[in-house]
């Protein structure tokens, strides 16, 4: 089980995205660690800036996605987290194919956590790394509905 506080389970994490900008851009979380949560995007029309390249914008929803769900999976009962900050440093173009980000763990605190997400080309080239804040908040009953 490792960092997580809950049994992550893929499908239902996917399922979760439904209607949502991961599902819009194609993000699908692929892998579980002990560690890590690992996901991929297309880079395809979708994700493609003008120029052809991947957008720096799509590398940062991944980037997020990742942290994010991450992050939940390992906030105590009756707490959520949300992202504060997002930083991101484009490496690498990408013309095509998929992206694979794989997000890591550098601080879980009781009100904050940090996050190193790696976003790397079908290569295996390191396109994006990106750092991810987020404040762990009490969960309020209006939240759980939404």
């Amino acid at each position: 089980m490792g960092i997580w506080r809950t049994s992550p389970d893929l499908d239902a994490l996917n399922a979760a995205a439904r209607g949502t900008l991961a599902e819009t851009l194609g993000i699908r979380l692929a892998e579980i660690g002990a560690d890590f949560l690992r996901g991929t995007l297309p880079v395809d029309a979708r994700t493609l800036q003008p120029f052809g390249l991947l957008h720096g914008g799509a590398s940062a929803a991944l980037a997020e996605t990742l942290g994010s769900v991450a992050a939940n999976l390992c906030c105590a009962p009756g707490t959520r987290a949300v992202g504060l900050e997002l930083n991101a440093n484009h490496l690498r173009a990408v013309r095509a194919g998929m992206v694979t980000g794989t997000a890591r763990p550098l601080h879980l605190g009781r009100a904050t956590q940090v996050w190193e997400i790696r976003i790397e080309d079908a290569g295996g080239r390191l396109s994006c790394v990106a750092r991810l804040t987020c404040a762990v908040l009490a969960e309020r009953a209006s939240n759980r509905d939404a």
